[in-house]
């Protein structure tokens, strides 16, 4: 019996356990002089380090099953992902073949634009509320507040602040993020892997597992599907129906991967993230995860009442019919209704 045991562990070592030879510790691949980031269009000139002087007769180099584009000794990095991946690469060599790979990461291939604020109107907001997520349906506010014990669901009038409806959450629960969509609210909660879904009377329709993400932070919707935020590089792509992650996103600038996304909204067809911990807000592509602008939002907090409780930025929502962003912090006194206009050189 032991004699098999060690048989079988010396096999799956040599195939890889899963009927694929184990990568080649004949050859690695060299990007560049020793690159791990690389720009979305870059070409960078791929080496393949021969150990042992074999004679290659040819390399072939994929990402996510994708062939990628080479004049022989440059690789060009379009058509595929942005984020961490693995480059893959097939050495072919007396009749034999070997596979290698390396993890690159594949950045933005410009850096993001710069914004800035100005004030239209500031609003009363209520200064106990942890602010968490933060969303318009047609003039009315919806907000979920957090802390363990504090947690809520809130319906507002943002021109007075009146606290309309509003439900709490099961003290095990730390409130997050929420979206609205087809007359359905999605909430949040942080580590307790659990989402909430309420009609628009905020009765219960049913609870839902996050799946790979661990953590829940910020919610958005396009009309068609969800968008979910956990506190990595990834935001997460839920299906509206069974919330299940259907895909994700890397968020990334031109520079790096970059992480926290904390509360997010849908405008203008592209994701505006608090960063978490920052007085700012990224401007994300939905469907490349690139940061195309940064939101400068310093100078607010300095506006409201300060207390022992205030704590950072966080909430952020698009009013259509006004055609602006209304942002808090947890534990503001007020709501700021702003333009986003392009900071000048």
């Amino acid at each position: 019996m032991f004699k098999w045991l060690i048989v079988n562990i010396l096999f799956c070592f040599f195939m890889a356990c899963n009927g694929e030879k184990a990568p080649s510790k004949k050859f690695s691949i060299q990007l560049g002089k020793g690159l791990d980031k690389v720009q979305y269009n870059q070409k960078v000139k791929a080496t393949i380090r021969n150990k042992k002087k074999i004679d290659i007769d040819s390399v072939t180099y994929s990402i996510d099953g994708k062939r990628m584009d080479t004049d022989g000794e440059n690789l060009t990095f379009t058509g595929i992902d942005l984020g961490h991946r693995n480059l893959e690469a097939t050495v072919y060599y007396e009749g034999k073949s070997d596979k290698i790979y390396k993890q690159v990461a594949v950045l933005a291939e410009k850096a993001p634009e710069l914004y800035t604020y100005t004030i239209l109107h500031e609003y009363p907001h209520d200064s106990n509320a942890f602010t968490q997520g933060l969303e318009f349906l047609n003039d009315t506010l919806y907000e979920s507040t957090g802390r363990r014990g504090e947690s809520s669901l809130r319906k507002i009038n943002y021109r007075t602040g009146e606290i309309l409806q509003k439900i709490g959450l099961d003290s095990m629960y730390f409130g997050e993020g929420l979206t609205i969509m087809d007359h359905k609210i999605y909430q949040l909660t942080w580590k307790a892997n659990t989402g909430f879904v309420y009609d628009m009377e905020f009765n219960k329709i049913k609870d839902f597992p996050y799946g790979s993400s661990k953590e829940g932070w910020g919610l958005c919707n396009d009309g068609t599907q969800i968008y979910k935020s956990d506190g990595t590089e990834k935001i997460w792509i839920l299906d509206p129906e069974t919330l299940e992650e259907k895909d994700h996103i890397e968020i990334v600038t031109n520079t790096s991967v970059f992480s926290r996304a904390n509360e997010l909204e849908f405008a203008h067809g592209r994701i505006y993230a608090n960063t978490w911990q920052k007085d700012g807000v990224m401007i994300i592509n939905p469907g490349t995860g690139a940061i195309e602008g940064v939101i400068d939002f310093r100078g607010l907090k300095d506006k409201v009442t300060q207390n022992k409780n205030l704590d950072v930025l966080n909430g952020i929502a698009y009013h259509p019919g006004n055609d602006s962003f209304f942002v808090t912090g947890k534990n503001w006194d007020k709501i700021f209704e702003v333009k986003v206009i392009r900071k000048q050189d």
